[in-house]
């Protein structure tokens, strides 16, 4: 007998049209204004960091893409007890991540890039472990791809550095705003 679910139908669909239409301009209708300046932050970091926009966007646009699709996920049930367990963890070690961040930016001379890469490795780890059955292996790479970029020590080193202070200081008040208001 032949399985068909419109509920799985759906969702694909879903998934599927949402990752067509992840950009940074359409990231304002699916991600609050906070999380957007956030979002927009780190594409000026990646931009100047790594001195092309192409490659800026790509990971900004693949960061917007597995956050809708987990989200979509997460919103229509498909986690199981343990992945929700997992995904509390992803969450708390994102938490403990940005407030890391924030705790680097505010108290001088106390950055350490290894503390930072390795919580971003460790949400990474946990991420990818939540949606092994759930997502294609084209968006395990998205996620690979963006946690790799933004755990770069080059990358964390040039953000706290005296270059990208501006930068800094707008990703940390989008973050401690986002903790503030219980939205990571």
């Amino acid at each position: 007998m032949e399985s068909f679910s419109s509920k799985s139908l759906a969702m694909q669909a879903e998934k599927k049209l949402l990752s067509k239409m992840a950009g940074r301009s359409v990231a304002h209708l699916f991600i609050d204004e906070t999380s957007s300046e956030v979002l927009d932050e780190l594409y000026r970091v990646s931009k100047e960091y790594t001195h092309s926009r192409p490659q800026a966007q790509r990971v900004i646009k693949d960061l917007i893409k597995v956050a809708v699709k987990v989200a979509v996920l997460h919103r229509s049930g498909c986690f199981g007890p343990s992945e929700l367990a997992l995904a509390t963890r992803f969450r708390q070690k994102l938490q403990q991540g940005a407030m890391t961040a924030l705790s680097f930016g505010e108290v001088d001379f106390t950055f350490e890039a290894a503390v930072l890469a390795g919580l971003l490795t460790e949400c990474r780890d946990i991420l990818l472990e939540l949606v092994e059955r759930h997502l294609t292996p084209k968006s395990h790479n998205r996620i690979r791809h963006v946690f790799d970029h933004f755990s770069d020590p080059g990358l964390l080193t040039a953000l706290y550095g005296p270059d990208f202070t501006q930068h800094l200081g707008k990703i940390c008040d989008g973050l401690r705003k986002m903790l503030d208001e219980g939205k990571l």
